[in-house]
């Protein structure tokens, strides 16, 4: 308990501290975010707010797990998947930048370096029979044995983890927000399963409540693709390494809901010509609806931490 309140600090502190030098820095060199045709039109006043600025939480959790928990090999490696996805994420928004538009890297190049990243650290961890093959069924004692078939069913929730993340960060604090829960969710998870990632997921708590402090609206910062990325990767990989994403799917709830209406949206368009929302992903129907960014961050908090209740009762 002492290094998980050590790592929560260092975290909060490097966030805190580096937010002030780091957001200054971006806009220097324009790091501007280009805001999407398509999304509320009320969101233009937002261009030019610098982006990439998940740097700054991704310091965070780099400094507090290199500090206390540099010897942990499983962190180390949900370090090396977090890193992988925030440089692919870097990539996208650096092109974004500089390219002066809001699409950067094509979505087959995007995916082809997220299965490559996912393949490594699944791949790494089978090798040194860290990986589990065995999943929980929340609220069940059953563990379903998959054997080798847990490697491509890793990779695959590692990949839908992630892009479901980058879908939910859409408004200021959003996917912030839902994402502390979450980590949080695991965080407790992890000590009740006597799981080291109990660190490395406070680590994250630590990194988002400090960025959250700068992200919150109106957003003086927004963290990207670097950013969205990062923690999805981290969420994934948290997920992924200690057998749990059964339980990603309900504490993650919300970031389920996000991609199922992003899914239907689209689905119902191209068979009826009818769209379901008055916009997807779904914070932006209840944007649209006239809730304001703080009533549907505090909605969707509230949502998760109920979820996250629940996840954690169907531990056993």
């Amino acid at each position: 308990m002492g290094s998980h309140f050590i790592v929560l600090l260092i975290a909060l502190a490097v966030g805190l501290v580096s937010g002030p030098f780091i957001i200054p820095a971006l806009r220097r060199l324009k790091f501007g975010q280009e805001i999407r045709e398509e999304g509320p039109s009320w969101h233009n006043k937002k261009s030019g707010t610098p982006t990439m600025g998940g740097i700054i939480f991704i310091l965070a959790v780099f400094v507090g797990c290199v500090a206390v928990y540099w010897r942990d090999f499983k962190i180390i490696m949900l370090l090396y998947l977090s890193l992988a996805f925030g440089v692919i994420g870097f990539i996208d928004d650096f092109i974004k930048v500089k390219m002066k538009r809001n699409l950067g890297l094509t979505e087959i190049q995007k995916l082809l370096m997220q299965i490559v990243a996912s393949v490594i650290f699944v791949g790494v961890l089978y090798i040194n029979d860290i990986l589990p093959t065995v999943l929980l069924i929340p609220f069940t004692h059953i563990q379903f044995q998959m054997g080798i078939w847990y490697l491509p069913f890793a990779v695959l929730i590692i990949i839908a983890c992630v892009n479901a993340v980058n879908l939910t960060d859409g408004i200021d604090g959003l996917a912030t927000s839902v994402t502390v829960v979450v980590v949080l969710f695991f965080y407790a998870a992890g000590r009740a399963l006597q799981n080291s990632i109990a660190g490395f997921s406070i680590a994250v708590a630590g990194g988002c409540l400090a960025f959250l402090w700068f992200n919150k609206h109106p957003a003086k910062v927004f963290m990207g693709d670097t950013g969205s990325l990062f923690l999805g990767g981290a969420v994934a990989g948290v997920a992924v390494i200690s057998g749990t994403p059964l339980f990603l799917l309900i504490a993650g709830g919300i970031y389920v809901i996000e991609t199922a209406s992003v899914i239907l949206q689209v689905a119902s368009f191209k068979l009826t010509g009818k769209r379901l929302f008055k916009m997807s992903p779904i914070h932006h129907h209840f944007e649209m609806c006239g809730w304001s960014e703080w009533k549907i961050v505090g909605t969707f908090s509230a949502v998760s931490i109920l979820l996250g209740v629940v996840a954690y009762l169907g531990i056993h």
